[in-house]
């Protein structure tokens, strides 16, 4: 079984110095898992990692798409899942660095069980049946048939209700049955995940730094710029934290000064989300920034406990 280093955490947390000195040590390389550095020209707005900073470290999944182009967390997947390979077979330590949760669980966990077992007729006629006869009722019926997913869900929880009477038509089994956890963390990675946090008023303060530095490396001028190039709102890449905001102050919707609130109070708000989503991961070995005196305190704990 590979394995395979994560190191997650909000936005502006610090992790690509320390990303840095772990590869080092570790004999690694970077795949980036970060939504907005797989776009070219988008530098300043996503604080993309420069040349100078990746001392020499090869990183993936790193500009590699025109902004006009979209990118699925499959596509992400499918790169991912080719650099990993290619790292192994150097043996060197493969590391996912980023704060973009759907990209590292596309890796993480097994999907493919959610695609089987499906019946979207039977799932129709039973969402049909909850209009008609009420919640309670299409609740009742899997009394029967699976009575732990009974006992387990309330009425009103009807998407997993209906999911549950679902697997059982198809399959025969109950969803009680079937070892959830061991189908979906069935992964070919032996998984070292560690994810960076800090104090909340000392992140968002980081945050607002970062902001105010992106101001001045010129992200308004990379914004002139890629709209220049035909770049526009309705593109993903362009519905990106800092962009979108820059993009109403241009388009004279707003001042330059609520731009840049709006992006603190934006980035801050993805900062709560990430946090929140990888709380639900309980393979996570979290890493107190606070805790150490340096960056390269907690490159030393980490490769100790690797």
């Amino acid at each position: 079984m590979k394995d395979l280093f994560i190191l997650a955490g909000p936005t502006a947390v610090g992790k690509t110095e320390i990303s840095i000195k772990l590869a080092q040590r570790l004999n690694g390389e970077i795949i980036s898992a970060d939504s907005m550095q797989i776009y070219k020209y988008m530098n300043v707005g996503s604080a993309k990692i420069s040349i100078e900073e990746m001392r020499g470290i090869p990183h993936h999944i790193v500009d590699i798409i025109e902004p006009s182009e979209d990118f699925s967390v499959a596509e992400f997947k499918e790169r991912a899942g080719s650099a990993i390979e290619a790292i192994t077979n150097k043996n060197r330590l493969p590391m996912i660095v980023g704060g973009t949760g759907f990209y590292i669980n596309s890796l993480i966990y097994n999907y493919s069980f959610a695609d089987t077992n499906k019946d979207e007729v039977y799932r129709e006629y039973l969402t049909n049946l909850a209009d008609e006869k009420g919640k309670e009722y299409v609740h009742n019926l899997l009394k029967d048939i699976d009575e732990k997913s009974y006992n387990k869900l309330y009425p009103n929880d009807l998407k997993r209700v209906i999911r549950a009477l679902e697997v059982y038509k198809v399959s025969g089994k109950p969803m009680s049955e079937f070892a959830l956890e061991q189908n979906i963390l069935d992964i070919p990675y032996n998984v070292h995940y560690f994810v960076l946090n800090m104090d909340r008023q000392k992140l968002y303060s980081r945050i607002n730094l970062r902001v105010d530095i992106m101001m001045k490396n010129n992200l308004v001028d990379e914004v002139i710029k890629l709209k220049e190039m035909g770049y526009n709102a309705d593109m993903q890449s362009m519905k990106g934290i800092g962009y979108k905001e820059i993009l109403y102050y241009l388009n004279d919707q707003i001042s330059l000064n609520e731009s840049i609130e709006m992006i603190k109070q934006g980035s801050r708000n993805y900062a709560k989300r990430q946090l929140t989503w990888f709380r639900k991961d309980p393979r996570v070995n979290w890493i107190n920034k606070d805790d150490f005196k340096s960056n390269d305190e907690i490159v030393d704990y980490i490769a100790k406990k690797l």
